[in-house]
Order: structure tokens, then C-alpha cells, then sequence
């Protein structure tokens, strides 16, 4: 018999990316999980940054970087301040490494927006990848005669069915964080 069980466990795997992909994405209020996608050169290895580093929050518009070595300031602040996505521009006292989150311009919002479209677009993708591996490994089945053409019609139905019901929650996931970046 034929589950499809595994193929709605996919997307919500794939869910779950989109929504730690959503983590990343600025708001306009400072948030550790900004920089997660940051790596440091420290020891002689490429390291993220949380492992090199204690990040909080202490103000709405500051990140505060702590390393565990001072010896890694620098390294710090050049990884951060090379990644121009994020377009920080971090300072430190030799200690701790401040990185102040300016206020997003209207334009920068928009901007941000269509990247969010983007990011839903592929969690869309990923999720119709998912259920076209699931059609296309009941076709194999049905073409063995392992499952009857009924059989095959109840699977893409309940595929279906899923994907209708993951596009709901992307919808309702992108429409939350859309209202929060345009929020000023």
C-alpha cells in the first residue's frame, strides 16, 4: 500500500525552512537570529558566529556581540561588516562588538518584500517538487501493478488535498510577516 505520509512530512520539513528563512529577513528590529547565516574565521576554521560568540538583544535597535576570546574582535566585525546583505555596519571597544540596526526607509520595506516573495515562491516549489515525487512514485507503483487506478486517484487526491492545505499556512505565515515589515 501506498503512504503518503512521508511525502507530508517533506513539506513540512519544507515549511519549516521557510519559516527559519523568515527568521532571517529584518524587520527593523534588532534580533540575534539576524545573524545566523554569518561565519568567522577563528582557531583556523570557518565558524558560525554563535559558536565563536554570545549574541543578544539589549535594545530594539542593537545587537550586542560577545566573544568568547577578545582575540576574535576582529575577525567578527569584518565577517559582519562583509556581508552586504544584511548591510550593517558593526563597532567595537576592543571587548564587544555593537551592531546598531537602522531604522528600514520605505523603500528598503518594499525591497524586503519582493525577498520575501521570493522566499515564498521557492517554499512553494518545494512543496509541488514534494507532491510530484509523490504522483510520480504511485505511477511507478500502478504501472507495476502494485496499486490499482483507483488507488492511484485516492493518492493524488490526498496529495492534493495537502498541498492546498500548506499553501493556506504559507499564505497566512507570508501575510503575518508581511504586516510586521511593513509596521513602522
Amino acid at each position: 500500500m501506498f503512504d503518503t505520509s512521508t511525502y507530508e512530512q517533506k513539506m513540512q520539513s519544507a515549511l519549516a525552512h521557510f519559516e527559519d528563512e523568515l527568521k532571517k529577513i529584518r524587520t527593523g528590529r534588532a534580533h540575534p537570529s539576524m545573524l545566523d547565516g554569518i561565519f568567522v574565521e577563528a582557531y583556523g576554521a570557518q565558524l558560525p558566529l554563535n559558536q565563536a560568540a554570545t549574541i543578544t538583544s539589549p535594545e530594539p535597535q542593537l545587537i550586542q556581540v560577545t566573544p568568547f576570546d577578545p582575540a576574535n574582535v576582529e575577525a567578527i566585525v569584518s565577517a559582519i561588516r562583509g556581508n552586504q546583505s544584511l548591510g550593517f555596519n558593526p563597532s567595537d571597544d576592543g571587548r564587544i562588538v555593537r551592531v546598531p540596526v537602522p531604522q528600514l526607509t520605505e523603500e528598503r520595506r518594499r525591497e524586503i518584500v519582493k525577498q520575501l516573495g521570493q522566499k515564498v515562491e521557492d517554499c512553494r516549489i518545494a512543496i509541488r517538487n514534494v507532491r510530484g515525487d509523490g504522483l510520480k512514485d504511485a505511477k511507478t507503483m500502478k504501472n507495476d501493478k502494485k496499486l490499482s487506478e483507483d488507488d492511484y486517484k485516492r493518492i493524488e487526491k490526498d496529495l492534493d488535498k495537502s498541498v492546498s492545505e500548506f499553501q493556506v499556512k504559507i499564505e497566512d505565515i507570508t501575510k503575518a510577516k508581511e504586516k510586521e515589515i511593513l509596521t513602522i
